[in-house]
């Protein structure tokens, strides 16, 4: 099967020719003669990814046997319960677990394997969730840890969160309530007192399922995290395997995957949105095909060659040092270069290399660095096509040897922002009055609280002239992760300004002092 899915396109009958060349006279996008003019049609600039696997940035690109199976799995129908079952058994051969599911993303893996670990595939339960009102399974326990933004995908099925942080809170805290335990892999837990072992340990003789969140993981074959005794293993198909970017996988225990398969789209209910087509599945089991089949040694040096490329052309430039830097554990698991150079010899930060370069053209994505009052960049080649790395060395000299205008120098205050705040806050299509900032100013620095509609969080800022700049953040060890940076005018006892809230986007707001 994996090498019927290798082949190419198949041709085009009359019926999907007619299609093609009625679509060929659409303008814009039926005039493109290349793939890339697909998203400068409609005004969106692609870029060259050096920053890493990050979903915002598109993950990474799918492989080429991938698009075929995709293309080929596109001009036939199949009954889905079918190819559930046998790209199950699949991908259980190849990955030497006892079953395998392909879900809509890593996190859609969590939220149905959670489901399966709750309703265990009983329709009756299953179509009540999120509401567990009546059900004996209505916990999750996860490890302080992992403590992190994506467990949202695990308390969505409606599961109380108990946070624990040694074997003995573990133990007192799994009972019959407890539906399953989650982790989220990496070197935290595999340093922690309480790891993937000791977890197993803990809740096999209760039986309470263990899953592991490995979303951007390299795929080990036998896996590690079930080797360990976890029961259930989640990955995102779209980094590291290169499958498709709405594809994840979920592996491991049959009677629990065949269970989660039940609680996923098409079947009805709350998890119908997570749907997976057919096109995805066919796709995501390619990459894993292909995973097996890849020379992983050969794409390492190929990487760490990049890389040596790029630091030969800039260590020319005076000041500049380069170091190869190895990684650690299995996420992301690339070699990166970090660049480091004299800000004050050079006149040009990191960030604003950085900065510079992603609204250049052609645009690229790295990573701002910094280490002993140096400044730099850190490139990561795992997303990189052949060819990339010449443009990157190229744009990276030429910007440090005629660096951009700095930013300008912040002003002396010339307001003074003390005080309790009451704020107004206009979102994409809705609005709150509930926000407080409770400030202090000393020169330019300017401490104190943000209470938002539930949460307090501390915040750090500074006033330039008559505009002041705020940032407030509440970190995933809560499970969640909210960042609000507030730069407005001030004009006696208001402010009015933008408030930038990192991936939810932006919005308006105004302040008035003692409100």
């Amino acid at each position: 099967m994996g090498g019927a899915l290798a082949l190419g396109p198949m041709p085009a009958g009359p019926a999907e020719a007619a299609v093609a060349a009625a679509a060929a006279t659409t303008a814009p996008l039926g005039t493109l003669d290349q793939a890339k003019d697909v998203y400068q049609a409609i005004g969106v600039r692609p870029l060259i990814n050096a920053r890493g696997t990050f979903t915002i940035l598109s993950g990474s690109l799918m492989l080429p046997e991938v698009r075929a199976a995709i293309d080929a799995a596109a001009r036939q129908y199949v009954h889905l319960d079918e190819l559930a079952d046998a790209i199950g058994k699949r991908l259980g051969e190849l990955t030497r677990s006892e079953f395998g599911l392909v879900s809509s993303g890593c996190a859609a893996a969590l939220t149905h394997a959670t489901a399966a670990c709750v309703a265990g595939g009983n329709p009756d339960l299953h179509v009540r969730i999120p509401d567990l009102t009546g059900f004996r399974k209505t916990e999750v326990i996860i490890p302080r840890h992992s403590r992190n933004v994506y467990e949202a995908a695990v308390s969505a099925v409606g599961l109380k969160v108990v946070e624990v942080s040694t074997r003995a809170e573990l133990e007192a805290a799994m009972g019959p309530q407890t539906a399953l335990v989650y982790i989220m892999a990496g070197p935290r837990v595999d340093e922690s007192e309480i790891n993937t072992r000791v977890i197993a340990e803990v809740a096999q003789p209760k039986g309470v399922p263990v899953l592991v969140d490995a979303a951007a993981e390299i795929l080990t074959i036998p896996n590690v995290h079930l080797g360990h005794g976890a029961d259930l293993v989640a990955y995102s198909g779209g980094k590291a395997i290169r499958g498709p970017q709405s594809a994840g996988l979920l592996l491991g225990r049959e009677d629990l995957v065949r269970a989660a398969w039940v609680q996923s789209a098409p079947h009805h209910g709350f998890a119908r949105g997570f749907k997976v087509g057919k096109e995805e599945a066919m796709g995501m089991l390619m990459a894993v095909e292909m995973w097996v089949r890849r020379d992983h040694d050969a794409e390492y040096r190929r990487w760490t060659g990049w890389l040596r490329d790029i630091a030969d052309k800039v260590s020319g430039i005076p000041t500049v040092t380069t170091s190869i830097v190895q990684p650690e554990g299995l996420s992301n698991r690339t070699p990166s270069l970090t660049v480091l150079w004299d800000g004050e010899r050079l006149g040009v930060s990191g960030q604003t290399v950085t900065d510079t370069l992603y609204q250049g053209e052609p645009r690229i994505a790295l990573n701002a660095a910094s280490r002993d009052g140096r400044t730099g960049v850190s490139i990561t080649p795992y997303m990189l096509t052949p060819g990339d790395e010449k443009v990157i060395a190229r744009e990276l000299v030429e910007l440090l040897k005629d660096p951009p205008e700095p930013p300008e120098p912040a002003k002396p205050p010339t307001v003074d922002v003390s005080g309790d705040w009451s704020l107004k806050i206009k979102y994409m299509a809705g609005a709150s009055d509930a926000h407080r900032l409770r400030l202090s100013q000393d020169g330019a620095t300017v401490t104190g609280s943000h209470t938002g509609d539930f949460v307090t969080r501390d915040l750090t800022g500074t006033v330039s002239g008559d505009t002041v700049r705020v940032r407030s953040s509440y970190g995933e060890e809560h499970g969640d992760s909210l960042s609000f940076t507030f730069t407005g005018t001030v004009q006696g006892d208001a402010i009015s300004g933008e408030l930038d809230m990192g991936e939810y986007l932006k919005a308006t707001w105004t302040a008035a002092r003692g409100g």
